[in-house]
């Protein structure tokens, strides 16, 4: 085998960001809470920012400011930073006082702190929790309750025990010596926990679990949860009535009884747990003219500025070299920042002015009138390429008269109609809604049916476009939507 060394010449191109682009595109992409947290953590680690919200007034050193620009806020002088170049060995010194100085006094941060620890909400009491708590009413053996323990966290969110964990898995896994038994055992009194349902193994154990002596129907619904399932799930009442002997009517009304009971005990619990809130980053209100102003939810958000004093020992001509090379470094730090900042404001505010302008309708006439509208129209419109419009709209909400939505809800498809006219997808979808509302519900609209209803609205529509829309929207078949 012969091995050749040799030299070649090859020509490529390659895009490289810099810095200063890649950290504008990062603050461009955050949402409002996530942005505040990002100054919180530059405030902390760059002694050169500050906020102009918690700094002392410029006016009070006898100067003025003009906003929120990189000015120079007023800012004690601590003494020690004269001395810098004769303290190579502690650079904390720069952290620790000159920018301290420049914020709210230490006491008055620590208070804030302390009043933040103790208004933040606790650890949510979970699921699991909830059930294995309920065990301490139960005499058992100790090395029951901790196999009864050991079954309660394997059960999922929604309360059962998952189909490819099986008892014989739980016995032999516990890590202790027990018996497929008295993991039955264990199961067993499990199942006796709230919320009821709990601990099943399939949805017609889950379901024959909640029912109780007392529980209006039993009789009927253990027949029809016992034998009957997948008849109820779609709507074949006549072939349960052929099978059972029971009326029409007695079988409706067990239905409507069945309704009543949880498939999934756990999943209300969970869903308590995880409440997320919406915090908008833009707010749509409507001026005298008709039209719609937009601003930015940012009241909140800290005002930085760099400090006046650390630009000061920057021209000081008597500053230690290599300080003076940190606190270059740190201000243009800092300038980036506020610029890329700035620069959100005034992409976020263009972008979403000309969302609100083409979808005027929306806001006018309700969710069924809204246009189509593509990332491109919007790019073309405010003069900049379409990924910038991606990142500015991604994550974000906006407050309007009709709700909080997310900014991608303004963006979305459509379709050519019978008449030439171009129209939204979320259009089809409300007049989809309509149509299905207003059928004979003894005798409802086939996916054909509804494709010449909505035709004779002008929405000419193919059928599989029909059946894709009525499933995207959890509308049932016509078979299990007809009412007996």
């Amino acid at each position: 085998m012969r091995l050749d060394t040799s030299q070649q010449m090859r020509t490529e191109m390659r895009l490289r960001m810099a810095p200063r682009m890649i950290q504008s595109m990062e603050i461009l992409q955050l949402p409002i809470m996530a942005l505040q947290e990002r100054i919180e953590q530059e405030l902390s680690e760059n002694p050169v920012l500050v906020d102009l919200r918690e700094s002392a007034s410029p006016a009070e050193d006898g100067e003025e400011t003009n906003g929120p620009a990189v000015a120079e806020p007023a800012d004690a002088e601590p003494s020690e930073f004269d001395n810098l170049g004769n303290m190579d060995e502690n650079w904390s010194e720069l952290y620790d006082e000159g920018p301290r100085r420049s914020r709210a006094s230490l006491s008055e941060e620590g208070d804030r702190k302390l009043d933040a620890m103790q208004n933040m909400a606790s650890r949510p009491r979970s699921f699991h929790d909830s059930l294995t708590e309920q065990l301490g009413f139960f005499d058992c053996e100790p090395i029951l309750r901790e196999l009864a323990e050991y079954l309660i966290y394997n059960l999922d969110d929604n309360g059962y025990l998952p189909k490819n964990v099986t008892l014989h898995d739980i016995a032999r896994d516990f890590g202790r010596d027990v018996t497929v038994e008295q993991a039955e055992d264990c199961l067993r009194m499990v199942q006796r926990l709230d919320p009821p349902g709990v601990g099943a193994r399939d949805l017609k154990e889950c379901l024959q679990l909640q029912l109780t002596p007392d529980t209006p129907c039993h009789d009927i619904l253990r027949t029809l949860i016992g034998h009957h399932l997948d008849d109820l799930q779609h709507n074949r009442l006549p072939t349960i009535e052929k099978k059972t002997g029971l009326s029409i009517e007695a079988i409706k009304d067990a239905i409507e009884h069945l309704r009543r009971l949880n498939p999934r005990p756990g999943s209300s619990f969970n869903l308590s747990e995880n409440t997320q809130y919406v915090v908008p980053d833009l707010i749509v209100e409507p001026n005298e003219t008709g039209a719609y102003d937009v601003r930015l939810a940012d009241e909140h958000t800290p005002n930085l500025s760099i400090s006046r004093y650390y630009q000061k020992q920057l021209r000081n001509k008597g500053t230690d070299p290599a300080a003076r090379e940190f606190i270059q470094k740190r201000i243009q730090s800092a300038r980036w920042l506020i610029e890329s900042i700035e620069q959100r404001r005034n992409t976020l505010l263009k972008v979403a002015r000309a969302i609100i302008d083409h979808q005027k309708p929306f806001l006018d006439k309700g969710p069924e009138f809204i246009e189509p509208l593509k990332m491109q129209q919007i790019a073309d419109r405010v003069g900049v390429h379409v990924t910038t419009v991606s990142r500015a709209v991604d994550d974000k909400w906006v407050q309007t008269p009709r709700g909080i939505f997310p900014l991608k809800r303004f963006f979305g498809g459509g379709t050519v109609t019978a008449d030439g006219e171009e129209i939204a997808w979320d259009t089809i979808k409300q007049k989809l809604l309509e149509v299905v509302a207003k059928e004979n519900k003894s005798d409802p609209l086939s996916d054909e049916d509804i494709v010449d209803e909505m035709g004779r609205h002008g929405l000419k529509v193919a059928r599989r476009t029909v059946t894709k829309y009525r499933q995207a929207l959890m509308i049932p078949s016509s078979r299990q939507r007809k009412q007996f």
